[in-house]
């Protein structure tokens, strides 16, 4: 487990019904590349949701999907650039689910029209957290013997002449 190192991720994509399934997986290897394997479930199904919702209303089908891990929150936003989309008609439904799985979400609009729809999820606890150190052990290749018998006076006397220590 790595610690916690905020992370950030950026992919602009063209809504498409086959994309939706290759940003799911996109999503999933970065959420598992960032130790969040627990995330990967309620993301995915809030961003499949979301883009389905886009593919099917929006005609402007650019959008934008970031997702930010602060080391206790991963917060995912989907942005789409069509200023016809009206999230409270045309994605009541899709928000509704959002609200329940997540533990916060949002929608506001941009500056060029569209909307950012974003819902963050919690990691829980013992998730992503700090390793701790742990004191390294002593090791050697070779045990050496301690003489624990022999007094100490008699390991400080000299060697005798003819003994080879």
């Amino acid at each position: 487990m790595k610690t916690a190192v905020p992370c950030y991720y950026h992919l602009d994509v063209e809504v498409s019904p086959e994309r939706v399934g290759q940003v799911r997986r996109i999503l999933a290897a970065h959420l598992r590349f960032w130790d969040l394997d627990t995330l990967v479930e309620p993301v995915c199904n809030g961003a499949e949701m979301l883009l389905q919702a886009i593919d099917e209303h929006a005609t402007d089908k650019h959008t934008s999907i970031e997702m930010w891990w602060n080391g206790q929150h991963l917060i995912t936003a989907v942005g789409d650039h069509d200023s016809d989309l009206r999230p409270d008609q045309d994605l009541r439904s899709c928000l509704e689910h959002i609200a329940e799985m997540s533990d916060g979400w949002g929608c506001c609009a941009t500056v060029g029209g569209g909307n950012v729809i974003w819902f963050s999820q919690r990691a829980r606890a013992g998730e992503r957290g700090p390793l701790v150190p742990v004191a390294p052990s002593p090791s050697l290749r070779e045990g050496l013997q301690v003489p624990r018998a022999v007094p100490v006076a008699v390991l400080a006397a000299p060697a005798a002449a003819g003994e080879a220590r």
